[in-house]
C-alpha cells in the first residue's frame, strides 16, 4: 500500500503499530532525511553567496537564508494542521512539492538576476523544511515509549547522507551552466525533492483519529509545564545559534580570503556532525536522560563558540562548524524527546508544531540578525552574542531539574 490508511494505520490494543511497518517508515523517512536535507544545505551553502551577487545592497546579502528561516516558522503550524485533519504523509506531499518549486524559483531567479525571486525561492525551500522536521516526530508514530527516542534518532541519522549529498551537490554542479554559476545547482535541488516526494508515498502511517482532530486539552496548559518550556527554549536555542552561526561562517570565510570550495568541504563535515551522532544518540537518551543529552550539546555548542574567538584560518572555520553540529545533534534532539513527554496522543500534532513554531520563529530572529551583525561588527561578535541564548536555555534546564526535584518531596510531605 503507498498510502494512509484503514488498513495501514490498523494496529493492536497499545496502539503500536506492525514491527514491519514500524521499521518500513523508520527506513523510508530516514531516506527522505538524507534527499531532503540536500535542500537546507544547498541553501546555507549559496545562498549569501548568491544574496551578495544580487541583492542590492551588501547588507541584505543573508536575507534570502533568513527568507529560508521565515518561510520554516510560517509553514510550520499550516503542516501541523494537513497533517491533523488528513494524515502526515499529506503535509509529507505538500512540502515535498515546495521544495521542487524552490529550486526552479532560484534557478530563474539566477538566470534572470532578481534577488527578490531568489528569496521566494528560499522561502519555499523553508516551507519544505518545515515539513522535513516533522519527520522525527512521525518515526514515533506508532512505537512503543521506549523506542521512541531511538526511531527519532534513526530518521535523523539519514542527515548524514545529506551531508555529504548537499556539499558534493553545489561543488560538482555549479559551475555546470556558465555564466550563471549555481543554476544547474538549484535545478538538481528541485530534482531531489522529487525524488524524496517518491521515497515517502511508501509511509504507511495511522490516520487521525477524532479524538486527534479535537485536539486535546488546551495548548496554553500544555505550554505552561516546565518541561515544555525547557524543551522549546532549549530546541530553540540549539537550533537558533547553529542557523545563526552557520548562516555567517560562509560569508566569514568569504570574507577572510578562503575559498568557496573551503566552506563547503566546512559545511559538509558539519552536517555530518550534525546528524552522524543520531545513530546513538537515541541510546544517550535512554540511558542518561534527556536532560543531561541536552546540556551536553550546549557545553558542545559553547565551545564552538570558543574556538572560533581563536582564529580565522580554515581549520578554526571547520572545528566550529563542527563542534556546532555536534551540539546542535545533542541539543536538539534531546529537547525532541522531552516534547514527546510532553503530550498526550491525541495532542501530538498540535503541541509539536507549537513547539517547532517557537523553535523556528526564534531561529528566524537569529537569522536576521546574523547577516547585519556580521557586515557590521565581524565574526568575533557574532560569536560572542551567541552565549547570551545559551546562558537562557541553561536557565531553562535548571528551573525544569528543580521542578522535577521538589515533586518527589512534595509527594513525602501529602503522605505524611
Amino acid at each position: 500500500m503507498t498510502h494512509d490508511s484503514p488498513a495501514a494505520s490498523a494496529h493492536d490494543s497499545a496502539g503500536l503499530l506492525p514491527v514491519e511497518v514500524q521499521n518500513g517508515n523508520i527506513w523510508r523517512l530516514a531516506i527522505a532525511q538524507a534527499l531532503a536535507g540536500a535542500n537546507a544545505v544547498v541553501v546555507y551553502a549559496t545562498g549569501a553567496i548568491v544574496g551578495d551577487q544580487l541583492a542590492p545592497s551588501p547588507v541584505l546579502a543573508t536575507l534570502p537564508i533568513s527568507i529560508f528561516v521565515v518561510g520554516m516558522a510560517a509553514c510550520i503550524l499550516p503542516a501541523g494542521a494537513i497533517a491533523r485533519r488528513h494524515g502526515r504523509r499529506a503535509a509529507f506531499l505538500a512540502g515535498t512539492g515546495a521544495g521542487v518549486l524552490a529550486g526552479l524559483l532560484a534557478m530563474c531567479a539566477v538566470l534572470l538576476g532578481w534577488f527578490w525571486l531568489f528569496c521566494l525561492g528560499t522561502f519555499f525551500g523553508g516551507g519544505y523544511a518545515a515539513v522535513v522536521l516533522s519527520f522525527r516526530f512521525a518515526a514515533a508514530d506508532g512505537v512503543a515509549p521506549g523506542r521512541r527516542a531511538r526511531a527519532l534518532s534513526l530518521v535523523m541519522a539519514g542527515g548524514v547522507a545529506a551531508g555529504v549529498v548537499g556539499p558534493q551537490l553545489v561543488t560538482y554542479t555549479m559551475d555546470l551552466w556558465p555564466p550563471h554559476r549555481f543554476t544547474a545547482t538549484f535545478l538538481m535541488q528541485a530534482v531531489v525533492a522529487a525524488l524524496s516526494a517518491l521515497i515517502l508515498l511508501g509511509v504507511r502511517l495511522p490516520l487521525p483519529t477524532t479524538q486527534e482532530i479535537a485536539g486535546g486539552r488546551p495548548l496554553g496548559r500544555i505550554a505552561r509545564q516546565p518541561r515544555f518550556i525547557a524543551a522549546a527554549t532549549c530546541g530553540a536555542v540549539s537550533y537558533l545559534l547553529m542557523n545563526f552561526l552557520m548562516t555567517a561562517a560562509p560569508l566569514a570565510m568569504h570574507l577572510c580570503g578562503h575559498s568557496q570550495e573551503s566552506a563547503n568541504w566546512g559545511l559538509q563535515w558539519h552536517v555530518i556532525a550534525m546528524y552522524g551522532p543520531s545513530f546513538f544518540t537515541g541510546d544517550l537518551i535512554a540511558r542518561w536522560g534527556a536532560g543531561r543529552v541536552v546540556t551536553a550539546g550546549l557545553v558542545l555548542t559553547g565551545l564552538s563558540a570558543a574556538i572560533g574567538l581563536g582564529g580565522v584560518d580554515v581549520a578554526h572555520f571547520w572545528a566550529t562548524l563542527i563542534l556546532l553540529g555536534l551540539g546542535w545533534n545533542f541539543g536538539f534532539l534531546g529537547a525532541s524527546t522531552l516534547v514527546l513527554e510532553c503530550h498526550r496522543p491525541e495532542e501530538k500534532t498540535r503541541v509539536q508544531s507549537l513547539n517547532d513554531f517557537i523553535v523556528f520563529g526564534l531561529m528566524a530572529v537569529g537569522s536576521f540578525s546574523s547577516g547585519g551583525l556580521l557586515a557590521a561588527y565581524g565574526w568575533d561578535v557574532v560569536l560572542w552574542v551567541s552565549f547570551v541564548p545559551l546562558a537562557l536555555a541553561f536557565a531553562a534546564l535548571a528551573v525544569m531539574a528543580r521542578r522535577a526535584d521538589r515533586k518527589p518531596a512534595e509527594r513525602e510531605s501529602a503522605a505524611s
